[in-house]
């Protein structure tokens, strides 16, 4: 109920303000109370009615940079905030902390931690505060113009088309004024929320028809049964249908009823987008208001919700299927490595893949854009950028046929040490073409589990699904420093403790001559640093590892070889943190040594021992 009581709160305001001062204050305590559901038309009311009316135009900017002080802030607050700060904060420039390079500075710090709709709303503010400081600033300048070089590569393409035309733009002098002037009158018209409104009143009623039909049949419509055929007839448009939600345990799936309507999001850089509302695709826990009324929700949906959204244990098959996988499996062996298709439940497809998947995800382990899966109708490309404890994906996924691919569905299975938000997902995909997908991620923790995607869609009579890895592994958040040795022998005697430092001695390791072993520890991220050790058999790395509970925390990795074997070596792992120093020293001893890929053993405990001289 919170996003419609945040409408309506927003509607009351608007229609009862006893002058618009009030009605600003109102809704920017709205947001910021309740930023998770605010939509985005209600500040896009609050800027038309700043626009529109000059005198309250200075008074806007001061709250918006009065809520820029709060340490937490929505995300919803810093785009409005961004923007008004943009469009009028030259009106503050006489007053105390308001100076165009204090409002560039006081903006800048949100930078690192928002999504890419709100950086691009932040570049636009960065040209606008650029051409308003009079006379102009050369450090603020070089400020601003370093920042859009930098976001002219930028992976989102919005944002670089930003960053490239205000970069030239700002080389035109005087013509920058005219290009940037402020933004024009809004036309009068009908207020978007009150049209929103009326629309979701209509929804909740078509929703409460629904149930109560449901309720009138002699047998319920929820209930647990098997799998719908494959080569079944297509249901009809715009019908109830029984969709198959995924849960952790696949013999206690439930199909649950929903109604495909096309709705309108809200707009992303003022255009409509029309998308499918699809609920059983859930990625994150979600107001109740955007799925169906508490009332309708059985009792075993909560179960099922609460299997989607907690952690999973991705590295092997369920302890319950309903058939017996592994038997399936062995007896129609792919191309495909047993743990690049996540074994989360039999995936008897009659669609297979057309390239090693397995091969694919190690090979995006160590690159950043490139194919993750391809079958006869479908290819999966996925490109990422990674910026401390945050990541940002996206998958592209291209239609092969000259005929659409139907029921697309894509979900993200997250582990608990991953916050990962997945975009709306299209129902369909037009024949020769390819939609973007983007996915944000934040590292909470160190781990070595993975992500899964789990997509399927319909090419004709048949059903396509597939349980992928994705690349977000522990190294990416990884950053190679290089360290004097005053500096890391001082963090190596700190951490003198058994758990702070592990030591093993690694069996089965794959022959590697130094410099070969340097490029090894180079790819996951880990600077060698040369002279450290004066034993040239031996290695010293250093890096530092980004995650939301330890911010930067400093590594430190030693490797002794043994010349005499180089099947066996001495791998000792240095960190602030526990959890990451003997994740960290796990996943270095998995790409030192050959892991069958068929099983996955438990991390072995950590060993003292001596190699010989």
């Amino acid at each position: 109920m919170r996003e419609e009581l945040a409408l309506k709160a927003a509607i009351l305001a608007e229609k009862f303000a006893p002058n618009l001062s009030w009605y600003v204050d109102v809704i920017l305590q709205l947001i910021d109370k309740a930023g998770d559901f605010v939509s985005d038309d209600i500040w896009y009311r609050v800027v038309q009615f700043v626009t529109n009316n000059e005198d309250l135009q200075a008074y806007a900017a001061a709250k918006a940079r009065e809520y820029l002080d709060k340490p937490a802030l929505h995300e919803t607050m810093v785009k409005v905030s961004a923007y008004l700060l943009g469009e009028y904060g030259h009106l503050l420039a006489q007053r105390p902390s308001c100076s165009p390079k204090e409002l560039f500075t006081i903006i800048n710090d949100r930078l690192p931690t928002v999504s890419s709709s709100t950086v691009a709303i932040i570049i636009s503010a960065y040209a606008k505060i650029l051409m308003h400081t009079q006379p102009p600033d050369a450090g603020l300048q070089q400020q601003i113009l370093a920042i859009f070089k930098k976001h002219e590569s930028y992976i989102d393409v919005e944002i670089q088309q930003r960053a490239v035309e205000y970069f030239e733009l700002s080389r035109k002098g005087p013509a920058l004024a005219d290009v940037l002037a402020e933004m024009p009158k809004f036309p009068e018209r009908e207020s978007a929320l009150l049209k929103k409104a009326e629309d979701a009143e209509v929804d909740t009623a078509e929703q409460s028809a629904i149930k109560l039909r449901s309720q009138q049949q002699s047998s319920s419509a929820i209930v647990v049964a098997a799998q719908p055929p494959v080569n079944g007839p297509a249901p009809a448009a715009n019908h109830l249908t029984l969709v198959k939600m995924p849960s952790q345990n696949i013999a206690e799936e439930s199909n649950v009823i929903h109604e495909e309507t096309a709705v309108e999001a809200p707009k992303e850089n003022g255009a409509p987008v029309e998308v499918q509302r699809n609920v059983e695709i859930i990625t994150e826990p979600a107001p109740v208001s955007k799925v169906e009324p508490p009332a309708s929700r059985p009792a075993s949906q909560a179960d099922l919700l609460a299997d989607l959204l907690g952690p999973l244990a991705i590295e092997g098959p369920p302890a319950a299927v309903e058939q017996t996988p592994a038997q399936g499996l062995e007896a129609n062996q792919s191309p495909v490595g047993d743990l690049a298709l996540a074994t989360l439940e039999d995936q008897s497809n009659s669609v297979q893949p057309i390239v090693n998947v397995e091969e694919k995800f190690n090979i995006l382990c160590t690159k950043d854009s490139g194919v993750l899966y391809e079958d006869p109708n479908i290819q999966i490309g996925l490109k990422a950028e990674w910026r401390a404890h945050h990541g940002r994906l996206i998958l592209f996924l291209g239609n092969k046929n000259t005929s659409p691919l139907l029921s697309l569905r894509a979900l993200i299975l997250p582990p608990s040490h991953f916050k990962v938000e997945l975009s709306s997902v299209p129902d369909t995909i037009p024949p020769r073409a390819q939609v973007q997908i983007p996915v944000e991620v934040t590292n909470l923790r160190a781990s070595r589990d993975v992500a899964v995607l789990d997509f399927s869609y319909k090419h004709g009579a048949a059903l396509v699904n597939a349980k992928l890895r994705l690349p977000i592994v522990l190294h990416k958040f990884l950053q190679p420093i290089t360290l004097s040795p005053e500096d890391f022998f001082a963090h190596w005697k700190t951490w003198n403790v058994q758990s702070l430092k592990v030591q093993e001695v690694v069996r089965g390791v794959k022959p590697l001559p130094i410099p070969e072993m340097a490029s090894l520890l180079l790819s996951l991220h880990l600077a060698v640093t040369p002279g450290l050790d004066t034993n040239p058999n031996n290695m010293v790395a250093c890096a530092t590892f980004f995650s939301e509970t330890t911010n930067a925390a400093l590594c430190l990795v030693r490797v002794e070889t043994d010349p005499q074997d180089r099947s066996q070596l001495r791998l000792t792992v240095a960190s602030g943190d526990q959890n990451l120093t003997f994740e960290l020293k796990e996943y270095i001893k998995e790409h030192l040594i050959d892991i069958p890929r068929a099983r996955v053993a438990p991390p072995a405990a950590p060993q003292q021992a001596q190699l010989p001289p």
